[in-house]
């Protein structure tokens, strides 16, 4: 069995980029090469995966413009044998698609993980837990319970009415990495491709599909770096 991963990485960043400047001296830098502690956070990412043992690829989707940098950023830490430099796409969805074509013929046991390039602070076991979660399932997401009362609204020209609360143990917040069996996932992705359907994430597509996704408990430490305070956090993190 091989395990595959796919890191989505070609987003511009712009709800970062108008605000990065007086964090890091990149500036205006797309936020997977924003650096945590010295590091680019996508650095942060691929390292996670490379420290667990059954990870036998990784495959980083970039902007064209980008694959000097990040070729250059994989020689320089001399990781270039296990991860592979992809064409992104327009979207995360076309992006994860391209690094899908990319994949070796992969048997039918074969998995393949899908991460958030700025999630750096997944740890191995977390990564561990899904493969062993898509081993049992098929299929399996890193999720986090709900905290905060859910309520769900109807959208009105004031704002927001609110229908109905919904029970929180009947929610999770969906992190990455999401996966499933390489066969499983091409097929969602074909669906979707059939039908014209762009989802927010992996499990969207594998739901859409009929296909079962198993939930493997997260931690609040495995946040998304999407604006300047989450850059706060995860050097907090870091730090211990």
């Amino acid at each position: 069995m091989s395990v595959f991963v796919i890191l989505p990485a070609a987003g511009i960043g712009t709800r970062m980029a108008s605000a990065t400047a007086g964090v890091n001296s990149k500036g205006s830098a797309p936020k997977q090469f924003i650096e945590l502690r010295g590091i680019p956070i996508l650095l942060h990412s691929l390292r996670a995966f490379l420290a667990v043992p059954r990870v036998s690829g990784i495959y980083v989707a970039v902007r064209e413009s980008e694959h000097p940098r990040v070729s250059g950023l994989l020689d320089e830490h001399k990781l270039s044998s296990r991860v592979h430099v992809v064409p992104g796409g327009d979207t995360r969805q076309d992006s994860v698609a391209n690094a899908l074509a990319a994949l070796p013929s992969a048997g039918e046991d074969d998995i393949v993980l899908v991460h958030d390039a700025v999630r750096p602070l997944i740890d191995p076991a977390t990564i561990s837990h899904v493969i062993d979660g898509i081993e049992k399932h098929g299929a399996a997401i890193v999720g986090t319970p709900a905290v905060d009362t859910i309520k769900q609204v109807e959208r009105t020209a004031d704002g927001a009415l609110i229908t109905a609360t919904i029970p929180r143990e009947l929610i999770v917040h969906a992190q990455t990495p999401q996966g499933a069996r390489v066969p499983l996932m091409r097929q969602a992705f074909d669906e979707a491709l059939r039908d014209g359907f762009v989802g927010t994430d992996e499990a969207s597509l594998l739901e859409r599909a009929n296909i079962p996704v198993y939930v493997v408990p997260g931690t609040a430490r495995n946040l998304k770096v999407t604006q300047p305070g989450d850059l706060e956090i995860a050097e907090f993190y870091l730090a211990g």
